[in-house]
């Protein structure tokens, strides 16, 4: 009995360290000229031996609503209702960090069987709406998986839907060298299909075949 309370203990505790490490920790997408490490990071299990964190308390699926790439108007509680699906956030002028995980995400899909392919609902919400129009948004994506989605639209709501699920973003700005970069946050949220809750976390360490061994899995609301 005492060792499974330790172990309790430990995973609650991981829980409180991940939500507190996800709500104030950004990257600089292509910042990183120094060579340093990516300031974004998420605690994980060490000893797991897995990418993923299932967290022990779920996030609420954010209430965003935004234009998607056709410059409609796009619920994403109402369009990603009881579908698994995976939300990230960042920007299509990033030349490392956010191409690299969005290619990562459509190798894993690929790998799926086509029905199992039509039910993944992959979201990219842009972390700098000001270049990122709806029109860019569908451009760039189309050169990722034209079937991902793709929002935007004011900041402000853009930046409290990443707040629900402890995602810091701020606005875009020029770097020392006149750069305009977009801090934030570089987690992927899994969204279960029986809940419609976050339960899995990814930082950007993951790889596509982690997300390939994942994804069956996710599809039915499972955990890695």
């Amino acid at each position: 009995m005492r060792t499974k309370s330790l172990k309790s203990t430990k995973k609650t505790l991981a829980a409180v360290a991940l939500l507190a490490t996800a709500a104030f920790t950004l990257t600089a997408c292509g910042g990183g000229d120094d060579g340093k490490e990516p300031v974004a990071e998420v605690s994980t299990e060490t000893d797991s031996g897995q990418a993923a964190t299932v967290l022990d308390k779920p996030f609420e699926k954010p209430d965003l609503v935004l234009k998607d790439t056709h410059g409609k108007k796009y619920d994403l509680r109402e369009e990603t209702k009881g579908k698994p699906t995976l939300i990230y956030f960042g920007y299509t002028h990033c030349p490392d960090v956010c191409p690299l995980t969005m290619n990562n995400i459509a190798v894993a899909k690929k790998a799926l069987p086509k029905t199992d392919q039509d039910k993944l609902k992959v979201v990219f919400v842009t972390t700098d709406p000001e270049r990122d129009t709806s029109a860019e948004l569908g451009k760039w994506l189309k050169g990722v998986d034209a079937d991902f989605t793709g929002l935007t639209g004011d900041f402000a709501t853009i930046q409290a839907g990443a707040r629900q699920l402890g995602i810091s973003i701020d606005p875009s700005k020029k770097d020392k060298n006149g750069k305009i970069v977009s801090m934030h946050g570089t987690q992927v949220i899994a969204f279960s299909p029986k809940t419609d809750g976050g339960y899995v976390l990814y930082n950007e360490s993951a790889t596509a075949a982690d997300y390939t061994k994942d994804l069956p899995k996710l599809l039915k609301g499972g955990t890695p």
